[in-house]
């Protein structure tokens, strides 16, 4: 009988802990960073373009150097910006998204510049370029997404009861979303 007694709090921690949902948070955070592997992935696929996109357009010798510099410092800046999924944080995660930004109004100014050049805008090389550059930054949203999705799903399963108990004990911290960037409510004004 005392060797029950004694066994009763070791089996009441185990019962305890074996309903916590640890496995599950762990399946779920790795979840999420998966899709933070994907939301990367996908911005380094338009890193990658940009070098191409930038050498066809700087073939054109007049072709405004200023615009294409801003684009090269950008992505420079762009791929500097790397968070490991452990530690991302809503300010790191602002901090990804504006530097994103950036690049994103360098790419929009150059093939705003483009269409002033109309050999190059009939060059297959830019049109290539520009139509795989589209088709990334579809890409890009759909990973965002996605991440914004399994960071919802882990950052509910995390927060209810008796799971939040487990999670604070075992470190488990909500993960950030994807938000708009400022001003993007606003539609754009389009001048004919």
């Amino acid at each position: 009988m005392k060797s029950i007694i004694k066994l009763f709090p070791l089996l009441s921690l185990t019962l305890l802990l074996s309903s916590c949902g640890y496995n599950e948070m762990v399946s779920q955070q790795e979840g999420v960073d998966q899709a933070w592997a994907n939301v990367q992935s996908a911005y380094q696929r338009r890193a990658d373009l940009i070098p191409n996109l930038v050498n066809t357009v700087n073939g054109y010798a007049d072709f405004e150097q200023e615009t294409l510099t801003k684009v090269i410092e950008a992505r420079a800046k762009a791929t500097q910006t790397i968070i490991d999924p452990s530690n991302l944080t809503p300010e790191k995660l602002k901090q990804f998204q504006q530097v994103q930004g950036q690049l994103s109004g360098a790419l929009s100014r150059l093939l705003v510049t483009v269409e002033r050049y109309p050999d190059l805008k009939a060059n297959q090389n830019f049109l290539e370029l520009q139509a795989q550059l589209e088709g990334t930054e579809n890409r890009i949203n759909v990973e965002r997404n996605k991440y914004n999705s399994a960071a919802k799903n882990y950052n509910t399963y995390i927060r209810q009861f008796p799971r939040v108990i487990y999670a604070g004990w075992f470190d488990f911290d909500k993960k950030p979303y994807f938000e708009a960037d400022a001003g993007s409510e606003d539609a754009p004004t389009v001048e004919f």
